[in-house]
């Protein structure tokens, strides 16, 4: 695949706006964990090949595990999430198929059950914000590093 442009080139101050309302959500003291979660998972969902390694790495650098990453996508079938968690991973799901979702009161209720009100909005702006990366990095065909060793 090659990309269709460099889009940080293309259009840095809009680039650079999306990255500070993301350093903005990181700041907010929603867990580092649960950010790189939520971040994975609606990249499963839209199938950002560029993302979905980007954000594995960033959560291994933050301690997740393997195993929990490898699992990611089948989240509702394992014990390893927590209740926080799988309230976010379900808004994820949920907000990132609109379209098709409608978010759900059963997500919401869900969801609200484990956040506070600034703490959703932030988590709700943070699923919009990857799904931004995503369509960007689909769109312009971002191709993610490959080891010499894996293309092989």
């Amino acid at each position: 695949m090659k990309p269709r442009m460099n889009f940080y080139q293309a259009a840095p101050e809009t680039i650079k706006a999306l990255v500070a309302v993301e350093n903005q959500i990181a700041a907010t003291g929603i867990e580092k964990s649960l950010i790189e979660l939520v971040k994975i998972r609606a990249s499963q969902i839209n199938g950002c090949a560029f993302c979905i390694n980007m954000h594995s790495e960033d959560a291994r650098k933050r301690g997740e595990t393997e195993q929990r990453i490898y699992l990611l996508d089948a989240w509702r079938e394992s014990p390893l999430y927590t209740e926080r968690e799988r309230a976010a991973l379900a808004w994820t799901e949920s907000v990132t198929l609109v379209a098709e979702t409608h978010a759900p009161d059963a997500d919401y209720e869900a969801v609200r059950a484990q956040f506070s009100d600034s703490e959703l909005v932030n988590l709700t702006t943070l699923i919009g914000a990857i799904n931004a990366w995503n369509r960007i990095a689909i769109g312009f065909r971002a191709v993610h590093p490959v080891k010499a060793k894996a293309a092989a």
